[in-house]
Parts: structure tokens; sequence; C-alpha cells
């Protein structure tokens, strides 16, 4: 289960957390870095959906595959958000809804698996929204430049943020609405 191919690609998805974080500390030029930074951010959260589709493709799903995969998009993106947050492309308030959401909701599965109510959070398409505002919001945020000399990707990808952060806080509200009525439950 630690060794099968779907879980070597979501371990190497946290193993290049600290080599997209190390790319701005080189003695490149910034445009460098930056697309150096964004083509690694790319490459590595395409092996999100690719480490899935393996998992079940291949019939590997784990339980351990289940919990470390959820934690590496984490690590990732709050990664991200401190780089781009360093560099004064993101807004303090933004980062901050977003990795606070990310805590808050890791601890209400946690304490919700404790209860036996681990299915009231169980993933839902808000959450998929989030995310896949996220992944795309942040290259955009890191390349900030010119996409093929057509768009700001700083601009765009500023917007994408604001709507994840959006989703974030949406996606929160209905995650701790449908965690109440069992925690009511099982605490009384």
């Amino acid at each position: 289960m630690f060794t099968t191919l779907p879980t070597l690609l979501t371990w190497a998805r946290i193993v290049a957390i600290p080599l997209i974080v190390g790319i701005y500390y080189l003695p490149w030029t910034i445009e460098h870095r930056n697309e150096s930074a964004t083509a690694l951010f790319v490459l590595v959260a395409l092996t999100d959906w690719l480490d899935g589709y393996l998992a079940r493709r291949l019939n590997q799903t784990s339980a351990f595959g289940a919990f470390l995969d959820p934690v590496a998009d984490k690590l990732l993106v709050c990664a991200a958000l401190l780089v781009l947050l360093q560099l004064d492309r993101v807004h303090a308030l933004v980062a901050l809804v977003i990795i606070g959401r990310e805590i808050t909701i890791s601890a209400l599965r946690e304490w919700m698996a404790q209860i036996g109510a681990s299915r009231s959070v169980a993933v839902h398409m808000l959450g998929k929204l989030k995310t896949a505002a996220q992944m795309i919001a942040i290259p955009f945020l890191l390349l900030d430049g010119r996409l093929f000399g057509l768009f700001d990707t700083r601009y765009w990808g500023s917007w994408l943020l604001i709507v994840a952060a959006l989703l974030t806080i949406w996606s929160m509200v209905y995650y701790l609405q449908k965690a109440v009525p069992e925690i009511r439950a099982k605490v009384r």
C-alpha cells in the first residue's frame, strides 16, 4: 500500500513541495523562477488526477492512499499560497481563508471519523470546484506574466483565487451544516 504506483505519485507530490518553494531561492531571473515554479506546480498538480485514475484503474485503492492524497493536496496548496504571499501576489486574507478552511475541515473530518459519522462530511462537488479553482489560479499567480501574449495571468489568477476563497467559505459552511446534526446526536 505504501509503494503502489498511485501512492508513489502522491508521495512525489509531497516531495515536490520544497522544490517548488526552493526555485524562488535560485539565482535565476524572476521570469525563469516563475516559469519553472509554474511548470513544476502544474506537473505535480496533474499527478493528483493521475494517482486517483491509476488507483481505480489498477484496483490499488487503499485507506492509506485515501488519507495521503488530500494531505498532499492541502500541503501543496498551502505551500504555494505562502510563496505567493511572500511574493505579494495574494492578499493575506485570501490565503488565511483558504488555509484556515483546510485546517478546519481536516479537523472536522477527523472528529466525524471518531464519532463514526464520516459519511456526513464526504467530499462534495463544492469541494471539488474549490480545488479546481485553486489549481488554476495558483499557476496563473506563480507565472505572473502574459500567457501566450494574450492575457495577464496575475489579474485572472487573482480573480480565480477570490472565486476559490468564496467557494472555500461556501463549502466549509456546507460541511459544517452536514456535521452539526451528527455532532449534536453523538454529544448527547
